[in-house]
This record gives structure tokens, sequence and C-alpha cells, in this order.
């Protein structure tokens, strides 16, 4: 591995013309994982981008690294099998809301569940944009699209919900307007040994324009959304007055100062908790009824696949006489195969 050096977010910008949506999201989240990579001094030869089928995945084109743009729905599987060759490389894995949880949906809750050592970004804007507007999984109740003329009658996955249902250890939602959230979970997604999920909430100004604009909004969005950080009380709003407290099993919001609520009896954020009912009740907040939380929800330590299959495998060749046949060979004695 080379030594570290100090980069700036242009070492990992390639030669391509960027051919995203004049105000896409996308822009955005490229330019603040570019950012959070020259932060974490991660060398462009050892980072390895791969994406499936989208808009979002075209990502692999603009980054100055090694990528791969597969199939759709398939590239978490090959964002795994490029980890379990070369442990060494940096892998994200670049997917979308149709991508990930429609026709990749198989792939993407097993390689959570295997807990292979990967960074995915999952671009939700709730609509399948490359493909011109059909709804996807992820969308609205009701929602009126191509497909849904009527509104759809489905009702959406929920990628929190979901990563956490399928054992996952991490998870983070942030905004595509939040560039400096972005950055920080980013970072703090690759610094997880294991499967680290993002949610990114990402706007498609031509076949969903403004769909996150509730919560994202300049006048409200203090009061309609919470910035969790691991070990500190869950304060929101746009005087900082507002937070939660258990009420049985249910999170309620509170107002400090009121009905004699101090800062003290505000839940504190433990993102690093094993049990995960207070995280999953976390990541199901949806405004109106409550704020939508973003930053790190759960991050929790837990055994990396890829570092175990390759200790299985050492342990395995120390043990097979195979392996001492292979040294003889290669020693250049003779034996003797009854």
């Amino acid at each position: 591995m080379s030594e570290t050096k100090n980069y700036t977010f242009t070492d990992y910008k390639s030669d391509q013309n960027v051919r995203w949506c004049p105000g896409c999201g996308d822009h955005a989240v490229l330019n603040t994982v570019q950012k959070a990579m020259a932060e974490l001094h991660l060398n462009p030869e050892e980072v390895v981008v791969v994406s499936g089928i989208g808009c979002s995945s075209r990502f692999t084109y603009y980054m100055n690294t090694y990528g791969f743009h597969t199939i759709h729905g398939r590239g978490s599987a090959i964002a795994s099998g490029v980890k379990v060759a070369n442990p060494n490389l940096k892998v994200w894995h670049i997917t979308g809301d149709g991508d990930a949880l429609a026709i990749g949906g198989n792939h993407f809750i097993h390689t959570v569940r295997r807990n292979v050592d990967l960074n995915i970004l999952l671009f939700n804007n709730q609509i399948y944009g490359l493909t011109k507007g059909q709804f996807s999984p992820t969308s609205k109740h009701g929602f009126i699209s191509k497909t849904s003329p009527y509104g759809t009658v489905e009702f959406p996955f929920r990628p929190g919900e979901l990563t956490i249902g399928a054992r996952g250890h991490f998870f983070a939602r942030t905004i595509d307007r939040e560039l400096k959230l972005c950055v920080d979970v980013f970072k703090e997604a690759a610094r997880h040994e294991g499967a680290s999920v993002v949610e990114i909430l990402q706007n498609c100004v031509i076949y969903n324009d403004k769909t996150h604009d509730a919560i994202t909004d300049k006048e409200h969005k203090e009061d309609r959304t919470i910035i969790l950080e691991h070990g500190k009380p869950m304060i929101f709003g746009v005087n900082r007055n507002k937070g939660f407290i258990l009420e049985g099993i249910n999170l309620k919001i509170v107002t400090i100062g009121e009905n004699g609520i101090t800062e003290k009896d505000i839940l504190v954020h433990d993102a690093t908790c094993e049990d995960n009912t207070l995280h999953l009740k976390l990541a199901n907040m949806e405004y109106p009824e409550y704020p939508v939380a973003l930053g790190v929800i759960r991050s929790v330590k837990a055994a990396v696949y890829n570092q175990e299959l390759n200790n299985q495998i050492n342990f395995v060749q120390r043990k097979t006489e195979i392996r001492k046949f292979r040294d003889l060979a290669i020693e250049g004695d003779v034996w003797e195969v009854k």
C-alpha cells in the first residue's frame, strides 16, 4: 500500500463531462463524496466505485478511481466480489431507490446481512428518473406517475427499516442540500468496518421535483428534521428547545421549559447500542408526525464478512493435506501417493 498523502477533492475528479440534469441533487453528492475522500486521505488507486443502472449509477464515470458500471440491481453483488477478492481496496457502491430496492432488493439485503465491508450510498428521489418517471419502491402511497396515473396503491419501503431489518449494523441519512452533513456522514460510513448504508434524500428536478421540500426548505427544516449525534441529547427545532423522551415504548416530542421538562430529561442518542429497537424507531420517523432523523442513526461493531471469510480460508489452507503437497512441490521434493 502506498504512503499517506494529502489530497484535494480535485484528485478524485475524472476528465469526463458530468451529464446529469442541471439542478440535479447528484451533483452535490458527487462533490461531497470527493471532498470526504480527500479528508480521509484515500489513495485514488485504492478506491473502487461500483454502480448498477440509473441516473446515480453514472457516478463511476466522474470519479478518478477504479470503477465498474455494472448491470441493473447487481452492483452490490459485484462490489462484494471486489472486496472479497482484494480486501485492501476501499469499495463504494453507488445505487438508487429503484436499482437497490426493486430489481436489486435481494442482493442489497444479503450484502447488508453478510456485513460485507462496503460503503453503500443509496440515492432516494422516490422515482425512476433514467427511465422517465415511473413510481419506485420508495414512492409515497397515492403518488401519481406514468405508471400510476390514478395514484400508486402500494406502500413504500423505508430504506432504514429495511437495512436494520436485514441485521444491518450501520445506517445513516443525509440530504443532498446539506453539504457539510453529507461529508461528515460519508466519512463516518467509510470509517465503519462492515456494510455501511447511507440513504441520501435527493431531488430529481425533472420527474419528481421538490419531493423533499417539506423538510428541506429553509423556513421549516429546523423544526422538521433532527440531526442525531452519538452521545448528545436528541434536541431540534429552530429555537433548539424540542426533544424526545420515551412514553412507554414510544417516542414523544416535548418542549424544554414546559411541564417541568429540562435538557436532562431528553434522550441521549446512542448509535452504538446493539439493540436496534430505538434505532428502528428513529429511522422510521416521518414528517408531519415526527421530524425526519438525519446523521448516523446506527453504528455497531460486528464480524465483517470478508475478514471472516479470509480467516476461514487461511485456517483451511494451514490444515489441508493439499497445501502440504503444494509446499513439497515448490520445494522440489519427491513423494509417493498411495
